[in-house]
């Protein structure tokens, strides 16, 4: 029998990585991270148990990276949105209050499960590096990372985070409309900060 080039194995490795932590996201989004057990994952990737225990070295690893994952996936988000929209408050405000009814309406389970693993964090260091990431990332798109000051981006991120827990509990799942005027006034501490940069630069 002829082996399989080691390429084919590096492939087929990937592939069952990315199955479990496919399989993860889902338990959370479904059972809460409470569900998340060897058993479990390898039951909703339709892998064998020990196939956990070979790619991550334990239930916090396995956390860790499917943290990450989600993490990856906000990122691209952001350079989406930085790729589409003009450097307008206005502008800012829509594509970001778009953005956060997706979350709410169209992807509520991931959005969940993100919030489940990102409040996690607080009582697992291990989470921590994962968690803040995506913050990390996406303040370095501030005003092309010009002149963004600290406190105001982390109040804005702050609020962000607050409107979409609101959302969240909502009876009535929020639309684009909903977010935009809050965002509009959160964004106007920015707009002042890149004004006051293009003046003194």
């Amino acid at each position: 029998m002829t082996a399989e080039p080691a390429d084919g194995r590096l492939a087929k490795g990937e592939r069952r990585r990315r199955a479990i932590l496919d399989a993860t996201a889902r338990v959370v989004e479904r059972d809460g991270v409470a569900g998340v057990s060897h058993r479990a994952i390898a039951r909703e990737a339709e892998v064998p148990p020990a196939s956990i225990a070979y790619y991550f070295a334990g239930i916090d690893d396995l956390l860790v990276a499917t943290l990450l994952e989600s993490v990856e996936l906000l990122i691209a988000d952001v350079a989406r949105m930085r790729e589409d929209t003009p450097e307008d408050g206005r502008a800012w405000a829509r594509t970001i209050a778009e953005n956060l009814a997706i979350m709410i309406n169209e992807r509520r389970g991931r959005t969940i499960a993100e919030y489940e693993l990102y409040l996690l964090a607080a009582r697992r260091p291990a989470l921590r590096p994962a968690a803040r990431r995506w913050i990390e990332v996406a303040t370095g798109e501030i005003n092309e990372g010009r002149g963004a000051d600290a406190g105001v981006v982390k109040a804005l991120f702050a609020a962000i985070d607050g409107l979409l827990m609101q959302a969240l509990i909502a009876d009535e799942p929020p639309v684009a409309a909903d977010f935009e005027p809050a965002l509009h006034f959160l964004l106007q501490p920015l707009s002042y900060l890149r004004e006051v940069g293009e003046v003194t630069g």
